[in-house]
């Protein structure tokens, strides 16, 4: 089912509800769900481009999620990053049981460093995306043009790199180092503005 409700969390509380659930409260479950599911689906959605199968991913990320809340470490990331990586695996998954040739990225996730939705959630969350996208757009701009396609293209469209590198009429080696340049040069550019 698609999610429609969103609760405003900060961080610290979805931190807290991962905790929760890592010892087996079902009830911090259904609030860090009711609170996150909007961000997961949008980012299924736009891989997917399918309703059904993003919800079905959906589903299959929050199952991961309850079974591995344990793993997540608030030293190596936002825990709102880290749920956005399990969906985008899911949603990975998902893509290579249809079509075997999608394989698992080589470079580092750019759900590190970008929010899947940028609906409202609140005030906190609004000003929160609204920094973070400004962040990313700015450090986005400083990339060379080929570096900056292939990412969105890769992350945004769910492009794998045989693809890109056909959509962009280049080398697959080109395009496997245009996205992983970029991916590094994105992460140390919004290091450098604080934003991770």
């Amino acid at each position: 089912m698609k999610p429609r409700t969103r609760l405003a969390a900060q961080p610290e509380q979805l931190v807290e509800w991962l905790a929760g659930i890592a010892r087996g409260n079902e009830r911090d479950f259904q609030q860090l769900y009711r609170a996150t599911a909007p961000h997961l689906y949008a980012l299924l959605l736009r891989i997917l481009k399918s309703e059904e199968r993003a919800e079905d991913a959906l589903q299959d990320a929050y199952v991961k999620i309850w079974q591995k809340a344990e793993t997540y470490s608030a030293e190596r990331g936002a825990p709102l990053t880290w749920l956005l990586s399990v969906a985008r695996y899911r949603a990975l998954d998902m893509l290579r049981r249809n079509r075997p040739e999608v394989a698992l990225p080589e470079e580092p996730d750019l759900a590190d460093v970008v929010l899947a939705d940028t609906t409202s959630a609140g005030p906190y969350e609004d000003n929160m995306t609204l920094q973070a996208m400004d962040a990313i757009e700015a450090c986005l701009a400083d990339l060379p043009e080929e570096q900056r396609q292939a990412l969105l293209m890769a992350y945004y469209e769910g492009l794998t790199h045989a693809e890109l590198a056909k959509r962009m009429d280049a080398p697959l080696g080109t395009v496997k180092s245009w996205v992983r340049r970029g991916l590094l040069k994105l992460r140390e550019s919004l290091t450098e503005r604080g934003q991770r």
